[in-house]
């Protein structure tokens, strides 16, 4: 996979005017480390916090920005930071970072955290200045062995620079930060399911409310970001609140900009930051080359295995929540996957909701019973095998596992990209279907109420 941010390497050069994420980065891909960091203004935007900026000013000014959650559900995150508590009394609080990347087709945190970990280091910082949390911890996707060689590296690095550890800066604040890798489970990434982990627990979701902010790690008021988030905001700091809204493209109620990619069957597959606001048309045809020769886009994914499947009519929609939103499905990750037109529908969904129902947590009963149910309907439709109404009890299936209907959000994910496969592609489950002369007696099938 290659980086090239805004555009093609040989036709836009990356700036810290207009990629907060991506200027620093080097071209032979290697880390920046502290120094280099440090030479490229790096820690300049937690000076100014910890010298110039009162913690609620920090929180204010995220708020103001309109800063929004980069791994997946986009929600504003200075709301989410005002929900801490503002008792002076409550002194143990906690930040955790989630870099359980384990959605599939997506990788852009792993770039981060790779190639720029004192960029996440110094956000989480500012956010712990902004949160009055004395500890944080970096959740890690157990499979990110060189993301978590170079993040272990750049915090003794801070630590020895007086960055981490106490009295930064002259402050008299105290932040520690550790790299804790997990188990490998995809569930790690709901974060209360995060939460119990990091605790030793079994990893499921927990009851919601309280919500994290009040009763979080070891039952202490806890705040969860993704990797892409916190690392926004070291330049909405240092840079503010009007220049951070003026990087969205026209049309685009998302702020800022978004690592966004293409993977698939296309020319040139690849990661880059790109302005909320974009087409998809344009992150297909100008950055990732449209589809290798002798291929054709049959469909596509906005962002990630739990996003709905949309056409090819569907790419002028602007790269936004809202945008995306308006042809039926959500923006996610933003790591499109292009599908070719040698892929049956069929066997891709197989495929998916086998990753879906084994990584359930198992904890209620539509995901634990709900997920395995649709992926045997699928082995006996991709070969032939399925009955008559097998189609009906998929859709049913989609219906009793959508949101609300489950205890977190894994199972309306794991079913949206199914609901939206036979939306569009539904002549290619259909040819799944054996004849009626070989269908199973009513009484021996499963029977779904309300399919």
């Amino acid at each position: 996979m290659t980086l090239t941010s805004f555009g093609p390497a040989n036709l836009i050069k990356r700036s810290a005017e207009t990629h907060p994420l991506t200027w620093r980065l080097r071209n032979d891909g290697e880390a920046v480390w502290l120094d280099e960091y440090q030479a490229k203004n790096g820690y300049a935007a937690a000076r100014k916090a910890f010298a110039d900026m009162a913690q609620d000013d920090i929180v204010q000014t995220v708020k103001d920005s309109g800063l929004k959650g980069r791994g997946g559900a986009g929600f504003p995150t200075g709301v989410k930071w005002g929900l801490m508590p503002k008792d002076e009394s409550i002194n143990i609080r906690y930040l955790l970072c989630n870099a359980d990347e384990m959605e599939p087709n997506t990788w852009k945190d792993r770039m981060l955290m790779e190639q720029l970990p004192h960029l996440l280091i110094e956000g989480m910082l500012i956010s712990a200045r902004a949160l009055k949390t004395y500890r944080g911890y970096i959740f890690l996707r157990g499979e990110y062995t060189t993301a978590a060689k170079h993040l272990n590296r750049a915090v003794e690095e801070a630590k020895a620079a007086g960055l981490l550890g106490k009295n930064i800066l002259g402050s008299g604040f105290d932040f520690e930060l550790f790299v804790h890798t997990g188990a490998g489970r995809y569930i790690c990434g709901e974060e209360t399911a995060l939460i119990n982990s990091l605790e030793g627990r079994r990893a499921n979701p927990r009851s919601k409310p309280p919500f994290p902010a009040a009763v979080g790690v070891w039952g202490k008021p806890t705040c969860v970001n993704n990797v892409e988030t916190l690392c926004n905001v070291p330049a909405i700091i240092a840079d503010g609140v009007d220049w951070y809204k003026s990087l969205a493209r026209e049309g685009s109620e998302d702020m800022g900009t978004k690592l966004m990619g293409f993977s698939g069957k296309v020319k040139n597959p690849g990661l880059w930051e790109l302005p909320f606001g974009v087409t998809g048309r344009e992150l297909f045809e100008d950055y990732a080359g449209g589809m290798r020769d002798g291929y054709k886009l049959k469909c596509w994914q906005p962002g990630g295995a739990g996003t709905g499947f949309l056409l090819p009519e569907h790419l002028d929609a602007q790269m936004y929540a809202g945008g995306i939103a308006k042809v039926g499905t959500r923006m996610g990750t933003g790591l499109a996957m292009a599908v070719d037109d040698s892929v049956n529908m069929v066997s891709l969904l197989r495929n998916m909701e086998q990753f879906f129902a084994r990584e359930s947590c198992g904890f209620c009963t539509p995901c634990r019973d709900g997920l395995p149910w649709s992926v045997k309907l699928l082995m006996a439709i991709e070969n032939g095998e399925g009955q008559p109404g097998d189609i009906e009890t998929l859709l049913g299936l989609v219906g009793f596992l959508g949101p609300g209907k489950t205890f977190c959000a894994h199972a309306p994910g794991a079913v949206e990209p199914l609901g939206s496969a036979i939306k569009y592609f539904r002549p290619e489950f259909e040819a799944g279907i054996a004849p009626v002369s070989a269908a199973v007696p009513p009484l021996a099938r499963p029977i779904l109420v309300g399919a």
